[in-house]
């Protein structure tokens, strides 16, 4: 051992001399039991559009990662590099002569273990609901550096991580440093477990300790190493998989079982409770029909009695009254006004004015009755409304349906006997699980002439995420292995069912598909160029998925075709109140922090912390940054300059509206305990967390960034 510790004493480069230090210290440890693989030397995250620095690692524009260099200084506008290896050279060597490179030749690299210091751009923004309906976010960046960014912003707070990252099959669908890992790569599953570890680490420190639940979807490939890289992240945790039926035609193998399933790991965090599922053949919720016609034939004027305002009190989502109906002189404003309410009409989503499905009179009654649902619509008709058939009423009356419960808008929850709903079991054979038909078809009806491999069943995930998240209505889920955009679809699909508020946080890469590659280094492109990120798969299929299932159109503005399915029934045109934050993520100079010159570039953080509440405020670059700032319609409020607390006071004691989060901008730690506590004893922040900025940015990630360290340093002893 001695030899080994001396030999690594005469490597010159300190960072260098740590580093092999602690990997052979990781290396000798013994480890009897659990996973073993490779460590590999930390992932490298390329940033094609940052200004290269002193100090800067950087790579040649179109070449590999692996030839990196070190940024010395610059020169006559050129950059003075020295190549990383040469770093390395015993210290009697003789120094190597830096090499020249235009600014525009190079990319900044950086790699996994430095500081990081995030921001979030905001690119695009789809508002179907309303300020105050839940505002989901897809965040464009590697999910490694948006998971520390998260962190920073919701430790403890995920009820539910889902994810379905690269299963490795060896075809080239993921890469590692930059480089595809295909099966001709020897290293591929310990690589592939490298950079799981290090993401799982980061999320087990998101999740709640008190009762969440980590869902991985994986296929035979890597399912053996997952579950032992799962029991080893989790030490405490129960683990358990499931086969889920994906391919009921299945998917033949050369010499090989054909396929039918995948499988997924649950991971459950505290005292989580798994629901109950519908199955096929068993009980199943009895279909309601919508109460606006669709038939273009069937317009107001063509039932006279059947066009009228129907009244939904705001609070309640109740039907309160309804109206007279209205001929085709009377106008819609003229209507009598019902305090707290709003009228609603049969309004298509192109403005269209149609009719309803029942006349008052037989709408009254099917209320009465509890047969008549609603549920958040658009803004043409800000409401949605069902109801059960004359023909399904009388079944219920007959006991052939049975009444299981009631909705919040006191509707009641009617199901067709044949079983009863059950905690499911270890298989899932549900016909609505198909990917075929309701990932890749469905995909399509969204997102026309658009191509992404193997989307997930939209009705698997939201049947998986039911089962922990129907008792949490203001649950906040995950996704950092986005992909399509399949686990914020599903729950915007939950949240209308019954009225939820629960928000998905979504992070995808913006990767170019491998078969996109040439094709564009043709055209002289290379990532970063805008021409370039245009074919990524966040810009060209997440956003448009996203934003089509929310507003009803495809991306040409056309309405979606096809209705969506069995627990609710609905034309995919008629989209969901819900909103959506699209954001690049950034790297900000610590420096310009420090100095208190980032308060633009760290809003979207302070609004996400506070619960993405309200629309997303923005500060632009010509206004004046204020000294205390409070963003209408947001629960937060930022003091910037510590003289104006007086101001911030009186403003806290006239507020009306509840405040979740104060973000007090000092570096001295005696001045924010001061602060704080006068800001928690004022009447209009009570139960408000008080944050400090910007050191408690700064501290956080350098921080944060030694826990992780110790964590990867831990993950190789024993257990």
């Amino acid at each position: 051992m001695a030899a080994i510790h001396d030999l690594i004493a005469q490597i010159g480069e300190p960072r260098l001399r740590e580093r092999l230090a602690a990997e052979w210290a990781r290396a000798t440890r013994e480890r009897k039991f659990g996973l073993v693989f490779e460590d590999h030397l930390p992932e490298l995250l390329p940033l094609p559009n940052a200004r290269p620095r002193k100090g800067d690692l950087v790579a040649p524009r179109g070449g590999s990662l692996k030839d990196l260099w070190r940024v010395q200084g610059s020169k006559g506008g050129r950059l003075q590099c020295v190549r990383q290896q040469a770093e390395a050279a015993p210290p009697d060597a003789p120094p190597e002569a830096p090499a020249e490179f235009e600014p525009g030749d190079v990319m900044v690299v950086r790699e996994f273990g430095e500081p990081i210091f995030p921001a979030l751009l905001p690119v695009d923004a789809v508002a179907n609901g309303g300020a105050d309906a839940p505002w989901h976010t897809l965040i464009e960046a590697d999910n490694y550096h948006a998971l520390q960014l998260l962190e920073y912003l919701y430790a403890g707070q995920v009820d539910c991580i889902y994810i379905d990252p690269p299963y490795n099959t060896g075809a080239r669908d993921w890469k590692y440093n930059n480089d595809y890992v295909d099966g001709n790569d020897a290293w591929r599953h310990s690589k592939w477990l490298s950079m799981m570890q290090r993401r799982l680490q980061l999320a087990k420190r998101l999740l709640n300790p008190a009762g969440a639940v980590l869902i991985v979807t994986i296929d035979e490939k890597e399912y053996l190493r997952l579950g032992l890289l799962l029991e080893q992240v989790f030490p405490g945790a129960r683990v358990q998989m499931v086969s889920i039926t994906i391919s009921p035609r299945s998917t033949s193998r050369a010499n090989e079982f054909s396929r039918v399933d995948e499988f997924a790991y649950f991971v459950f965090i505290g005292n989580v409770q798994i629901g109950t599922a519908e199955r096929d053949g068993e009980d199943s919720e009895v279909r309601w029909l919508y109460l606006r016609r669709t038939q273009r034939s069937l317009v107001r004027g063509s039932r006279p009695r059947q066009f009228y305002p129907i009244y939904v009190d705001d609070a309640t989502q109740k039907i309160v009254r309804i109206g007279e109906p209205l001929s085709m002189e009377d106008r819609i404003e003229a209507v009598p006004v019902v305090e707290g309410a709003t009228p609603v009409y049969p309004i298509a989503p192109d403005g269209t004015a149609l009719i309803w499905g029942l006349t008052a009179p037989t709408l009254q009654q099917a209320i009465a009755g509890g047969y008549v649902r609603v549920s958040p619509g658009n803004s043409f008709q800000p409401y949605t409304i069902a109801y059960l058939s004359t023909e399904d009423i009388k079944r219920v009356h007959r006991g052939e349906y049975r009444v299981t419960g009631t909705r919040p808008d006191g509707s009641k929850i009617v199901v067709v006997p044949g079983g009863k709903a059950a905690r499911p079991s270890t298989v899932w054979r549900e016909s609505r699980h198909d990917a075929g038909a309701y990932g890749t078809s469905l995909l399509r009806a969204l997102i026309p002439g658009r191509k992404f491999p193997f989307p997930k069943s939209l009705y698997a995930v939201e049947d998986t995420l039911r089962l922990f998240v129907a008792s949490k209505p203001n649950a906040l889920v995950l996704d950092f292995f986005a992909g399509s955009g399949t686990t914020a679809h599903a729950l915007m699909r939950l949240n209308r069912q019954d009225g939820g508020r629960r928000r998905c946080i979504a992070v995808t890469n913006n990767e170019v598909a491998a078969s996109e590659h040439e094709a564009l280094r043709a055209l002289a492109l290379q990532p970063g160029d805008d021409g370039w990120e245009q074919w990524g798969i966040c810009r060209q299929i997440t956003m448009p998925r996203l934003a089509a299932a929310i507003t009803g159109r495809t991306p040409e503005g056309e309405p979606i075709t096809g209705d969506y399915k069995f627990i609710d029934e609905f034309p995919m045109r008629d989209g969901f109140a819900a909103n959506l934050a699209y954001f690049k993520l950034d790297f900000l100079d610590p420096e310009r922090v420090s100095l208190k010159r980032a308060f633009r570039e760290i809003l979207p953080l302070l609004w996400l912390m506070a619960g993405a509440v309200g629309t997303r405020p923005e500060l632009r670059a010509a206004d004046p940054e204020p000294a205390l700032f409070e963003p209408e319609g947001c629960n937060f409020v930022v003091l910037l300059q510590e003289t104006r607390l007086a101001r911030l006071l009186r403003a806290l004691a006239k507020r009306s509206t509840p405040l979740s989060h104060v973000f007090i901008v000092t570096d001295s730690d005696e001045s924010f305990k001061r602060m704080a506590a006068e800001v928690r004893a004022a009447p209009g922040a009570a139960g408000a967390q008080a944050v400090q900025l910007y050191r408690d940015y700064l501290v956080n990630f350098l921080i944060n960034q030694r826990q992780q360290g110790d964590a990867d340093a831990a993950a190789g002893a024993a257990p």
